[in-house]
């Protein structure tokens, strides 16, 4: 297998991808202007993430999507894994690990004290994959506010020019 950076070349089966982790966990697709974030976010010169795709015999069959945030108690930044995929009849080659050990070392090459990631509760291969692979199911609560959601709840800030990045319509 190859793993190669996502660029504009190879855009369209990264989105390809994506769709299909959306069909497999069940949620709507992005449409077509969130696939043009996806690319202004990733590819820019100052990404918001990184994404490489996994290729066998020049078929893209695998992809991840992670980004830094920060742990303020090991105070050391933290590799998210946003998403880790691999198409179906691609599972069970060693495809997933090679992902998930390219997702580890660029963790620890960006020094990173950790690396984490969330799986949907009904997914247990995904559950089985990753605590075979070392990593513990944590006791914490995962939770979530839609764009919708923090809109209503500070509308104050919604159109503020105090917040250059606010919430604002245009950027929905």
């Amino acid at each position: 297998m190859t793993i190669e950076r996502v660029v504009e070349s190879n855009f369209d089966d990264f989105i390809g991808l994506v769709e299909a982790l959306a069909q497999y966990e069940r949620l709507d697709p992005p449409d077509d202007v969130a696939k043009q974030r996806l690319m202004r976010d990733g590819l820019s010169s100052t990404p918001l993430f990184e994404a490489y795709l996994g290729r066998m015999n020049g078929k893209a069959v695998s992809y991840c999507v992670y980004f830094t945030t920060y742990s303020s108690f090991l105070a050391m930044p933290t590799l998210y894994l946003e998403d880790l995929f691999v198409l179906e009849t691609h599972r069970r080659g060693g495809i997933g690990l090679e992902m998930f050990e390219f997702c580890m070392k660029k963790a620890v090459e960006k020094g990173c004290g950790r690396m984490e990631w969330c799986v949907l509760d009904w997914n247990e291969p995904a559950i089985r994959f990753y605590e075979k692979n070392g990593a513990r199911r944590l006791g914490w609560v995962f939770y979530r506010l839609t764009r919708e959601e923090m809109k209503r709840r500070v509308p104050r800030w919604v159109h503020s020019t105090r917040f250059p990045n606010s919430l604002t319509d245009t950027e929905t």
